[in-house]
């Protein structure tokens, strides 16, 4: 056995460990009413962020082993053979597709990928959410805030008919930009008003807000459908972090914890080189860590 083998099997023997032992006691992640359940997980950043590079087989059972029963299916290219797999996998092994990645420009009608996402789930009957990630071209930072507004509701409101004629749900992804400040999202929804038309918010896109956090958060509440999460340095503006490991996420998600909130939690595993089972679990021993130190303040 290589160094480099041994090194990752000995890191996932001693995060399991670590999970193992938090089950132990009162363990907030094994709560069934609590937010922060194991039911309540949502698996996020696993398929192109997978460095043993997992089939969709491989990967649901390894959900259904760590009992998570929820996955967001984000994909690239070379996944695209391999979507009615993915689903008929999913299905046998009792993991649900919670959500499903959507890219789209400023013309959602003759986009290819927007194309892509409805036809899978148009041929499979599947109602999950399309979480939607609109880019942010240099024709669109061109224009002023009212132009943005409405150029965005018209996107949505595309989509949106699109979506509710598959039983679907579209869920504004923020991702940094004038997209992903969480005033502009709430004013677009605000506008287009559709019901099946909600907000997903990434921590790992926000760097920067948790100084504003508690401002805008109860706004977003009503929103929300998703809620992924990630390790936020107040003293960096520019890179993210695992759970546990900034320091202004604990903040956050115990605002969050006080909150009305009751949707899906999502944990991530973005990075390539990651194995994207360990990835999870350390993310979810970082949770674990967060959410026993705002239980002791």
């Amino acid at each position: 056995m290589n160094y480099e083998s041994w090194r990752n099997g000995f890191l996932t023997f001693c995060v399991a460990m670590l999970i193992g032992a938090c089950q132990q006691g009162a363990n907030p992640l094994q709560d069934k009413n609590d937010l922060f359940a194991r039911d309540n997980i949502l698996a996020w950043c696993i398929v192109p962020y997978d460095a043993m590079e997992r089939g969709p087989e491989e990967r649901a059972k390894m959900l259904r082993d760590m009992g998570i029963t929820m996955l967001a299916y984000d994909w690239r290219e070379q996944h695209i053979p391999t979507f009615d797999e993915e689903w008929e996998a999913l299905n046998n092994h009792g993991i649900k597709l919670q959500a499903f990645w959507m890219v789209t420009g400023l013309d959602p009608a003759g986009d290819p990928t927007v194309e892509r996402v409805f036809d899978f789930v148009e041929r499979n009957d599947v109602n999950t959410q399309l979480w939607t990630y609109i880019v942010e071209t240099e024709e669109f930072r061109a224009i002023d805030t009212e132009q943005k507004v409405e150029k965005v509701v018209e996107i949505l409101a595309y989509l949106a008919d699109r979506a509710e004629r598959a039983q679907c749900q579209i869920g504004v992804y923020n991702h940094r930009g004038w997209l992903g400040e969480p005033e502009n999202q709430v004013k677009i929804i605000d506008q287009l008003n559709r019901d099946n038309v909600g907000l997903v918010y990434n921590f790992h896109h926000a760097v920067g807000h948790h100084e504003r956090f508690a401002e805008f958060f109860p706004l977003l509440v009503p929103h929300l459908m998703a809620l992924n999460l990630a390790g936020i340095k107040s003293s960096d503006s520019i890179e993210f972090y695992g759970i546990g490991e900034g320091d202004a996420e604990y903040d956050m998600i115990r605002l969050v914890l006080e909150s009305d909130y009751r949707g899906p939690i999502g944990i991530i595993n973005h990075d390539h080189k990651r194995d994207a089972r360990q990835g999870l679990l350390i993310e979810m021993a970082g949770l674990e860590k967060v959410l026993r130190a705002i239980g002791e303040d």
